[in-house]
């Protein structure tokens, strides 16, 4: 699963800094197949990163800029 390019400490902080306009990128650790993201797509975000436990998931659209444009 992707994770934001900011750190996130819970889903309200990633939702926040969407609402606020942000621009916050997404990115998979594990990319072995050189996966890259398109515009429009959904995604599903886990956090906060690796080694922390997960404690969050989300469900967010990317738009033009491949940034998150909507969170779930």
């Amino acid at each position: 699963m992707p994770y934001t390019e900011i750190n996130f400490a819970s889903k309200k902080a990633l939702k926040e800094a969407v609402a606020a306009g942000k621009r916050i990128g997404v990115f998979q650790y594990n990319n072995l197949f050189g996966k890259t993201f398109e515009p429009g797509e959904t995604v599903y975000l886990e956090g906060p990163h690796y080694p922390k436990p997960h404690k969050w998931y989300a469900q967010a659209v990317l738009g033009a800029d491949c940034c998150i444009d909507k969170v779930k």
